[in-house]
C-alpha cells in the first residue's frame, strides 16, 4: 500500500473524528488558550486552621506522573499500557499524599495532574490531593487538554500545572508558553500547551509574595524547550522587577550545566530502538539529548538563587538526579529545580530519592526564608 494513500486515509479519518466531535460538544476537540488567563481556583470545602509561619515555609516541586507511579506507560517508559484503572490510580494518589502528608510542604508545584481524563479513570486528582490533605487552596492550568486525542488510544485528556497552598490564592494566572514547531500541524494541534502557572499568595505578615510553576517541553528536537526557559526567566524578572519576592520550579526537562552525562538515548531506549549507529534517524532519541543544552540553564543560575547551588549539585551529582525513564533503576539525571529571588534557608534543601515507585521523578524540597 502506498504510503501516500497511508497517510491521506488516516488524515481523513482524524478529520471525520474531530468533525463528529464539533457536532456533538460544540467543542472543539483541542483546547487552545490565550497568551495569559486567569487559571482555576480551588478552595476545600473546609478549611484548615491558618497556618502560622514562623521563619521559613517548605516549598516542594513534584512531577506526579498522574499517580501511576512507576507503572509501563506507552507514552514515556517502553510500555504498553495507555488507561489506568481507578483502583490503580488511587492507589497511586494515595501513596502521593502519603508522602506529601510527611514533607509537609507549605506551598506545593504539581506537574502532571490529570483533571478529567481517559488514561486516569476521570478522576480530579487536583480535588483529591486537595481533600486528602492540609491544604486549604489551589490554583492549576491546564498544560494538555482535549476532548479526545485521536491516536494511542488516550481519548480524553486533560493534564496541568497546580499550585497547592495553606493560604490563599488570588491572581492566579496561566501563561501560554511556545507550541513545539517540529511536527506537523495535525500533530500539534492535539499535543501539549506547555504553560505556566504564577499565582500570588497571601501569607500572613508577608507582602508581594509568588510562586511560579512550570512544565517545560520534553520530547521537542527544536527549540521550543529553550523559549520555554526564556519566558520562564522573562515571568521570574516581571516579579522582581516590581519588588517581589517569588519561589519558582518545577520539571524543566533539562539537566544542570557541568553534569558529567549529557546523552541518555542508551539509557532511554526500548527494544527495537537503534540510535547512534550509522543509518540511524533519528540518530538521538527525542528528548534524551541534553548536549546541544548544556548552557541554558545559565540565565537562571547566574541571576536566582537555586535550592542546590550549581557548586554544590557539580561536586556530587548523583546525589541530587530526580529521573529515571527506567522503571526498575535507580534515578540517573536531575530535571527538577527550585529558585527564588531571596533565601534559601542552608542546608534546607532535601531531595526525595527515597521516594522510589510513586513517579518517574523525585521531589525536591526546600525551605523559603520569609521576610516579614
Amino acid at each position: 500500500m502506498k504510503t501516500g494513500f497511508v497517510l491521506k486515509t488516516v488524515f481523513f479519518i482524524l478529520l471525520i473524528t474531530a468533525t463528529l466531535y464539533i457536532i456533538h460538544s460544540c467543542e472543539m476537540p483541542a483546547t487552545g488558550f490565550d497568551n495569559v488567563e486567569d487559571a482555576i481556583l480551588y478552595t476545600k470545602d473546609q478549611n484548615s486552621d491558618v497556618f502560622q509561619p514562623d521563619s521559613t515555609i517548605r516549598v516542594m516541586t513534584w512531577n506526579i506522573r498522574f499517580g501511576i507511579g512507576r507503572g509501563l506507560w506507552s507514552i514515556d517508559a517502553c510500555g504498553n499500557r495507555v488507561i489506568f484503572s481507578e483502583g490503580e490510580i488511587f492507589e497511586g494518589l494515595n501513596n502521593i499524599v502519603d508522602r506529601i502528608n510527611l514533607v509537609q510542604p507549605d506551598i506545593l508545584l504539581l506537574q502532571e495532574v490529570h483533571i478529567n481524563s481517559t488514561c486516569s479513570a476521570y478522576i480530579d486528582e487536583l480535588r483529591w490531593i486537595l481533600d486528602h490533605t492540609y491544604f486549604n487552596y489551589a490554583a492549576y492550568g491546564s498544560s494538555w487538554k482535549s476532548q479526545v486525542i485521536p491516536s494511542d488510544g488516550l481519548g480524553r485528556m486533560d493534564e496541568c500545572n497546580a499550585i497547592l497552598s495553606r493560604w490563599p490564592i488570588t491572581e492566579a494566572k496561566r501563561i501560554q508558553l511556545e507550541l513545539r514547531m517540529d511536527e506537523g500541524r495535525l500533530v500539534r494541534y492535539f499535543d501539549n500547551r506547555h504553560c505556566i502557572v504564577k499565582a500570588k499568595i497571601v501569607i500572613p505578615d508577608v507582602e508581594s509574595f509568588y510562586a511560579v510553576n512550570i512544565h517545560t517541553s520534553a520530547f521537542a528536537t527544536d527549540d521550543t524547550k529553550y523559549q520555554h526557559l526564556v519566558k520562564f526567566k522573562e515571568v521570574l524578572d516581571d516579579i522582581t522587577q516590581s519588588g517581589n519576592r517569588f519561589v519558582a520550579g518545577g520539571d524543566l526537562n533539562t539537566i544542570p550545566p557541568g553534569s558529567d552525562s549529557t546523552d541518555f538515548c542508551f539509557e532511554d531506549m526500548c527494544p527495537g530502538e537503534s540510535f547512534h549507529k550509522p543509518g540511524d534517524k533519528p540518530q538521538h532519541k527525542d528528548g534524551s539529548n541534553y548536549t546541544p543544552e548544556s548552557k541554558w540553564l545559565m540565565p537562571l543560575y547566574t541571576t536566582y538563587k537555586c535550592a542546590v547551588p550549581l557548586s554544590v549539585y557539580q561536586s556530587d551529582q548523583i546525589a541530587y538526579f530526580t529521573h529515571t525513564t527506567r522503571p526498575a533503576h535507580f534515578w540517573d539525571r536531575t530535571l527538577d529545580y527550585l529558585f527564588t529571588n531571596y533565601r534559601w534557608r542552608n542546608g534546607s534543601v532535601i531531595t526525595h530519592q527515597e521516594f522510589l515507585n510513586d513517579s518517574d521523578h523525585a521531589p525536591v524540597s526546600a525551605e523559603f526564608v520569609i521576610e516579614k
